[in-house]
């Protein structure tokens, strides 16, 4: 990864090294092992029947930002099947991993879980390519909050198309509902949303004035028995009785969600203006909140807040597929502050607590502290 930080971040390596004084933490990192097996539950649908046992598959990166208008207006996405270290390192519950998921690949980028972050600006319709040539199940993409023909909805049951093996389909996807959208494979949606096919969609509208530090957020909770069931394991996984027990910021959970190159944590400056772009790609409800900062909901699901109804709080309950964009100064004393779900048993590994769905913000003028460097640490970066 070129840039240190959540996905939007625009410091470099070179730059978070300055900062902390080059004294980056030095814990090594520990081998992944699954969580153990859970059981009493029936596999059910139809992608159960073949579980791929294959050891060769890649290893996840974080999800990436792909200007799309920087390439003409067009991109590929493919699925494939990968493992994927939610948090790799012992401290606090760790280590924690997917043993397969089914990731999406923009281009040549490496396959993440979120899948890659589409970013396009008003007015410039995109050309959504969807390659399944090396697949093994049949997928489609679904593009919430954009307004599209009845064909490129990319639902099965209702188009009469469907992305089988071995076949690549494009979708033309018209950027006119600017806003930040999720998308994601609309094939047996409650399995395949689950393996991880999911990503987000990112509309600047026309004259965007960026904020000073720019964020993207996805947060998901997991069963990682479908997981394991799906990586030939023992064990077995029903939609109907799905017991989340792995909780995610963009695909990691804490403390590897403090790790700077491999996790989320936001970096700012005493007086930047901060925009983070929450989305949900799980099925529960997650109450957002940061520390110590005061905030603004300022759009949802692509649709702008007026002013006049906008308020300061400190809590956004995010829905299954909401996007919530919230605005904020960053004025606080200088430090580290988490950023959460207020769930709190969402905020644990297993038993160990904290973990799970959180990460934080950090400023650039508490990164030369020991206590950043024991973050650094827990976070299991190599410095």
């Amino acid at each position: 990864m070129s840039n240190i930080g959540a996905p939007g971040s625009e410091m470099s390596r070179r730059e978070f090294l300055a900062a902390t004084g080059a004294t980056g933490a030095s814990a090594a990192l520990a081998g992944c092992n699954a969580p153990t097996a859970a059981s009493g539950r029936t596999a059910v649908g139809t992608d159960a029947a073949a579980p791929q046992t294959d050891s060769g598959v890649p290893t996840t990166s974080p999800p990436e930002v792909v200007n799309v208008d920087e390439q003409g207006g067009e991109v590929t996405i493919r699925s494939m099947p990968a493992r994927h270290d939610v948090h790799p390192g012992e401290a606090m519950g760790g280590p924690i991993e997917l043993p397969r998921v089914w990731a999406f690949q923009a281009g040549d980028n490496d396959p993440s879980v979120p899948g890659p972050i589409l970013r396009t600006t008003e007015g410039e319709d995109m050309t959504v390519v969807l390659d399944n040539t090396q697949g093994k199940h049949p997928h489609t993409i679904h593009f919430h909050g954009v307004q599209k023909s009845w064909e490129n909805d990319g639902v099965p049951t209702t188009t009469g198309i469907t992305v089988n093996p071995g076949e690549t389909h494009e979708y033309e996807v018209p950027a006119n509902v600017p806003g930040t959208h999720l998308y994601h494979c609309h094939y047996q949606t409650q399995r395949h949303i689950d393996m991880g096919m999911f990503g987000i969609l990112r509309v600047d509208p026309e004259g965007y004035e960026p904020a000073d530090r720019e964020y993207f957020m996805t947060v998901k909770e997991w069963d990682s028995s479908l997981h394991r069931m799906m990586a030939g394991q023992d064990a077995s996984y029903s939609p109907r009785s799905r017991n989340p027990d792995v909780f995610t910021v963009n695909g990691k959970s804490a403390p590897h969600t403090l790790h700077p190159e491999e996790g989320s944590p936001m970096i700012v400056s005493q007086g930047d203006t901060v925009r983070v772009h929450y989305v949900n790609g799980g099925y529960m409800n997650h109450p957002l909140h940061i520390h110590n900062h005061r905030f603004e909901l300022v759009e949802k699901d692509g649709g702008v807040i007026p002013e006049a109804a906008r308020h300061e709080m400190d809590v956004t309950d995010i829905a299954p597929a909401e996007r919530h964009t919230i605005e904020f100064t960053a004025d606080a004393d200088p430090g580290i502050y988490l950023a959460h779900c207020h769930k709190v048993n969402h905020v644990m590994n297993g038993t160990s607590y904290p973990g799970g769905m959180l990460t934080g913000l950090v400023y650039e003028e508490a990164m030369d502290t020991d206590i950043f460097a024991s973050l650094m640490d827990y976070a299991g970066y190599e410095g």
